[in-house]
């Protein structure tokens, strides 16, 4: 009996230890705010994809899964991304940030601008620990869910994507 309450105990106690080692997207917001700045401030990637409307690139892992009017469908391990793009807004233009920021109600709203471009990261909590992120330049938003703790590395990737589109 007594084994049993300390091995009870220990699980507890390991099980608190772990959640709390998990950051909060309150602690982690500064670092994604940051990465997403920094892809946003260096130069386009060159493209090695296109469709008949853009080129964008990719970076290595990542696979386009389907493609539809303004819409491609990116998968990079067992993470889906969702690019999408309105050719007829340049990457100075706020209509697409304006329209995603009325869908909902985010947690992190960011925007950074730069002579050529406006660029936006935009994140909502899904569930405890799973966020929805929207990380755009103009035209282009790239939208994902990720956990908390993949957050930084994934947007700063999002951010290379949408700033290397380029409209045919």
């Amino acid at each position: 009996m007594r084994k049993i309450s300390v091995v009870s105990l220990l699980l507890l106690l390991s099980i608190l230890f772990i959640s709390g080692c998990s950051a909060s997207l309150n602690e982690e917001q500064s670092t994604i705010t940051e990465a997403v700045k920094d892809a946003f401030q260096t130069s386009p990637e060159k493209t090695n994809n296109e469709n008949k409307d853009i080129a964008f690139y990719l970076p290595q892992g990542y696979e386009i899964e389907d493609e539809s009017d303004n819409n491609v469908i990116l998968n990079n391990g067992n993470n889906t991304y969702i690019l999408f793009y309105n050719q007829n807004e340049a990457s100075d233009s706020k209509v697409v940030y304006d329209s995603t920021l009325n869908q909902g109600d985010y947690e992190v709203n960011e925007t950074f601008e730069k002579e050529d471009g406006f660029g936006f990261l935009l994140i909502k909590e899904a569930e405890e620990k799973l966020n929805e992120m929207t990380v755009g330049i103009g035209g282009v938003k790239l939208t994902t869910q990720a956990k908390t703790s993949e957050l930084s590395e994934t947007a700063s990737s999002m951010m290379e994507i949408a700033q290397s589109v380029t409209v045919k």
